[in-house]
């Protein structure tokens, strides 16, 4: 006879303890898969250290590891009134979420004075009878809705297109930045360089090459708020006839210079076209956005000194800003603009700084092979390619014609040769100016000295067209 009565008391106890064991079991399971969303931990937001708060967007970033966001709000309290920023609700929990928060001027109620911003966010968490954790920051800021004022006190009446213009002008206490603005190029303005005036600010700007002739400079002014200033700034374009050339590519430079600066070994087995536009376009362009990089990091003080110096016995043999045009057997296979002159001398001549300032950049260039990148301060540069040696370091002070090196054929050149370039900003610009003492008595000096705008004026006269001082000569040098 069997002896499972199930009503026996040894049997009702063995039955209670396999149920408890099951809903331990059960009530661990759910513990290990539920308290995650029970957890605890507040959301946390980072505000932009800011004190102002107008047309500039103020970043927040605001996360939470644990559940995720569920929300985040951003209001605005002033006058007893609130004026909701952002509200923001997410169906899939962020782990985090950088949002902008700026003033709309035409919303009703927003005026000029203290206010108070407030940001709340809210987790996905069970915790708090369902409701999330929360999390709130305020913080006070005044609210700047009045624009910098500007006022020009010097300009130049002409500009050479590819050259360069310098202004003085005077901004209010306010501004957080300024400069001038010219298609997509950008020339800030320095402070303290101007004598007797240490309030007034000094802008170097280029009427770049690729820059439309009709394109309009503008002085903007822009303060911590967002709020923004503008002037335009009135000249006359000088005209400058840039050349064009057209270079036929022979083999021998295409297997001995121009294939050896490709790194990867299967694009040298390409096509003389593909090796070539590997190097003269993609190469060039990486090359040339390095400078850019190098040069567009100015230094806020005037370390030159009068005008520029042109290599001693050097002749120029090809132009800032020649269109080229490549051929190879006849067939037209690339183009690019030559951003610099190119000075003949004997081969390995010492090199020498064209002004003084300070070694920006000294190493291998790619297509420009060997290079110096000197800094000149307020944002000008030159460049000198093509060197056999380097006989400074970055960080180096140099004088005028203190000796940076040697000539060479490094690169992309076809011959001992000297590349020397000069750029604003980031910017490539027109070299002979630099050279150019009485432009620079007539257009730098009287400036930065802190003489009135009719003297500058008055200094000021038609010139005539920039002009390479020796003949240019457009061929592959051997």
């Amino acid at each position: 006879m069997s002896n499972l009565n199930p009503d026996t008391p040894k049997n009702k106890l063995q039955a209670t303890i396999i149920v408890l064991l099951i809903v331990v079991i059960g009530l661990l399971v759910g513990g290990y898969y539920l308290a995650p969303r029970f957890e605890r931990q507040a959301p946390q937001i980072k505000l932009q250290e800011a004190d102002t708060l107008g047309l500039a967007p103020m970043e927040i970033v605001v996360s939470d590891p644990g559940t995720g966001l569920k929300s985040v709000s951003a209001t605005l309290s002033m006058g007893g009134a609130e004026h909701a920023l952002a509200t923001e609700q997410y169906a899939q929990p962020l782990k985090e979420k950088t949002f902008s928060v700026a003033l709309d001027p035409k919303l009703a109620g927003i005026k000029e004075g203290p206010a108070v911003l407030r940001v709340v966010a809210r987790d996905a968490s069970l915790w708090n009878f369902f409701k999330g954790n929360e999390t709130m920051i305020e913080k006070n800021l005044t609210i700047d809705l009045t624009p910098p004022t500007i006022e020009l006190i010097a300009d130049d009446r002409y500009v050479s297109f590819g050259g360069v213009g310098a202004i003085v002008y005077k901004a209010s206490a306010d501004t957080a930045t300024s400069g001038v603005k010219l298609g997509t190029h950008y020339f800030p303005g320095f402070q303290g360089q101007i004598k007797g005036h240490p309030d007034y600010f000094f802008a170097l700007f280029a009427h770049a090459y690729d820059v439309p002739a009709d394109a309009k400079a503008r002085l903007v002014a822009t303060d911590k708020a967002g709020n923004k200033k503008e002037m335009a700034l009135a000249y006359e374009l000088k005209n400058v006839k840039y050349k064009k050339s057209t270079i036929a590519v022979p083999d021998n430079f295409l297997q001995n210079k121009v294939a050896p600066l490709l790194k990867d070994a299967a694009a040298r087995q390409g096509s003389p076209k593909d090796i070539f536009i590997a190097v003269n376009h993609v190469l060039r362009k990486e090359n040339e956005d390095k400078i850019a990089a190098v040069t567009s990091k100015a230094t806020p003080v005037m370390l030159w000194n009068g005008a520029f110096t042109q290599l001693s016995n050097s002749k120029v043999e090809a132009n800032f800003a020649d269109s080229r045009t490549y051929t190879y057997n006849g067939e037209q296979i690339d183009t690019a603009f030559h951003l610099g002159y190119d000075l003949s001398v004997t081969k390995h001549y010492p090199i020498e700084a064209s002004n003084s300032g300070t070694v920006a950049f000294a190493d291998d260039l790619g297509i420009y092979g060997n290079a110096v990148i000197l800094d000149h301060g307020l944002g000008l540069y030159t460049l000198y390619g093509h060197m056999s040696s380097i006989d400074v370091k970055v960080g180096d002070a140099v004088k005028q014609r203190q000796v940076l090196g040697k000539t060479g054929e490094t690169g992309l050149a076809a011959g001992d040769h000297l590349h020397f370039g000069v750029y604003l900003d980031g910017v490539a610009v027109l070299p002979v100016e630099w050279w150019d003492a009485k432009w620079i008595r007539d257009n730098i000096e009287p400036k930065i000295e802190g003489k009135s705008g009719d003297a500058i004026a008055e200094a000021q006269r038609p010139k005539a067209q920039h002009k390479t001082p020796r003949k240019a000569v457009h061929k592959l040098r051997r």
